[in-house]
């Protein structure tokens, strides 16, 4: 992924993709093409490394705490934040006017990995996975933020060339990936002291220990004697 981001960059440079071109442009034909290249495509070099680390971190922890739907999660994330980000109308916040946006950048994908990693850890309900949420967190609750617009925060000349629409998008392609698999990978577990009314001594192996350690304690114990069919076998002919 940062491979090619690298290279989407560098292509930029020697000219390649210049203005719109690859860009999402929403409600447009010709910005359907952006849902798969745009992550690929960015403004200058602070917007790329803020995008690289993010994505090195993010992905690192979706391969290796979510091996099972990690693809699923990244290429679903990648084309429906696209595709919502498309059908989404680029309407000024303040002023209700439309607007012509070209969006790129892979933060979008962010946000995506981001949030996944965050609601996966609470619906799953697992404490190493949860710890993974809590980091996600620690380091990255701030992104929530970047789904609002700048707008409403600062009295800006122009307008921001922060897309929270993309943002937004990602954050709900994002939840909405983390509960459909919810279902798949490491859950809570639970332990057989969170089932109050279940006890098999076969299971207790302090017990069977002590058994095997100290069969003297149990040669008193007053056993049934087991019943001898032959004495029966009178009552059982008349039967």
């Amino acid at each position: 992924m940062l491979s090619a981001m690298w290279l989407g960059f560098l292509l930029q440079t020697m000219g390649f993709f210049s203005n719109c071109t690859g860009a999402i442009i929403p409600l447009l034909p010709e910005g359907l093409v952006g849902i798969i290249t745009s992550p690929l495509l960015h403004g200058n070099i602070d917007h790329i490394v803020g995008n690289s680390i993010p994505i090195a971190i993010l992905m690192f922890l979706l391969y290796q705490f979510y091996p099972l739907v990690a693809n699923k999660v990244f290429i679903l994330g990648w084309v429906s934040t696209g595709l919502l980000l498309w059908i989404l109308p680029p309407i000024d916040i303040l002023t209700g006017d439309y607007m012509y946006t070209c969006t790129i950048g892979a933060s979008g994908v962010v946000y995506v990995l981001a949030f996944f990693l965050f609601f996966s850890g609470v619906f799953k309900w697992n404490m190493k996975l949860l710890t993974i949420s809590l980091l996600v967190v620690l380091y990255y609750g701030s992104l929530i933020w970047g789904m609002v617009p700048e707008e409403l925060f600062y009295n800006l000349e122009e307008p921001s060339k922060i897309s929270w629409q993309a943002h937004l998008s990602g954050a709900i392609v994002g939840v909405i990936l983390a509960y459909t698999f919810k279902q798949v990978g490491d859950k809570k577990k639970k332990y057989i002291w969170e089932f109050p009314n279940y006890y098999n001594e076969k299971d207790d192996k302090l017990w069977q220990e002590y058994k095997e350690n100290h069969p003297e304690d149990f040669l008193d114990l007053p056993y049934k004697k087991n019943d001898d069919i032959w004495e029966h076998l009178e009552e059982l002919r008349k039967k």
